[in-house]
């Protein structure tokens, strides 16, 4: 079941108890999703999400539920906190699982289960495709959150990754500039190592500029493919070959220079 809920109070009631008469569904059901980001209402002007099922709602209040049952049935993969900086946090992001939910839920995301996790505000600094893996900065203030973010803008972060590909890649900081949606876009690939019983290559790949599913497209673009790529390769049981291995840049807040490393570094 995926369906959308728009409910207006017309008196003082819950949260729970409007979305339970206008839906139909189990208020049990009703408060997972709440709990999991699927029930947004506005806020001092702004949409968030709700996630208390007995707020007291005024009448006029809007509030709205996500309800997808596949959605909220998901399980999400763990991260793993690699440094907590304070005002900033390193995290190890699995494959699998988001950066940030989507307005059906936020509950297999890194940003809420970080937030869980230190029990402190959480802000996205930049993004990695749910498919891939490798570290991610989550940041702890607006403040924090903006001067990190124009660090990747700026390009002034050092972004490093490995991935295995598909056939015989030999390279050696070779340099993939096609723009992508019509945006400048810089790749560079050295070769590590490879496998001739798989016919697949380990590479290390740098990026200049940070374009959606950047990688992915420019390492398909020349033939090789990365592998377990379902949208741009071929599909794959182990998943898509492609993590993030190295962050390095000078920290925001202390203006030290900062280097955050895989310590195993494998797609």
């Amino acid at each position: 079941m995926r369906k959308q809920f728009d409910v207006t109070v017309d008196q003082s009631t819950t949260a729970v108890d409007a979305l339970a008469g206008a839906s139909g569904l189990p208020k049990q059901r009703i408060k997972d999703a709440m709990a999991k980001g699927a029930c947004w209402w506005t806020q001092k002007g702004k949409q968030v999400r709700l996630r208390k099922a007995k707020r007291e709602l005024k009448p006029g209040t809007r509030i709205q539920l996500f309800y997808d049952d596949q959605v909220l049935a998901r399980k999400p993969e763990t991260p793993t906190l690699l440094e907590n900086k304070g005002r900033y946090s390193v995290w190890f992001k699995p494959h699998g699982l988001l950066s940030q939910g989507s307005q059906w839920g936020d509950h297999c995301s890194l940003l809420r289960l970080a937030e869980i996790e230190l029990n402190t505000p959480c802000f996205l600094v930049h993004r990695l495709d749910a498919d891939a893996a490798g570290l991610m900065l989550i940041a702890h203030d607006g403040k924090a959150a903006a001067a990190l973010s124009e660090l990747f803008a700026g390009r002034a972060m050092t972004k490093i990754y490995r991935a295995r590909v598909a056939g015989n890649l030999m390279a050696d900081d070779l340099r993939l500039d096609t723009p992508l949606d019509g945006k400048d876009s810089i790749s560079r690939v050295t070769t590590l190592s490879r496998d001739e019983d798989s016919d697949t290559t380990d590479v290390q790949v740098r990026i200049e500029t940070g374009r959606k599913h950047q990688i992915r497209r420019h390492l398909a673009g020349i033939g090789h493919p990365i592998v377990g790529d379902r949208l741009y390769g071929t599909a794959s049981a182990a998943g898509l070959q492609l993590t993030a291995v190295e962050l390095a840049f000078r920290c925001p807040v202390t203006r030290k220079a900062q280097v955050f490393r895989l310590p195993e570094q494998r797609p």
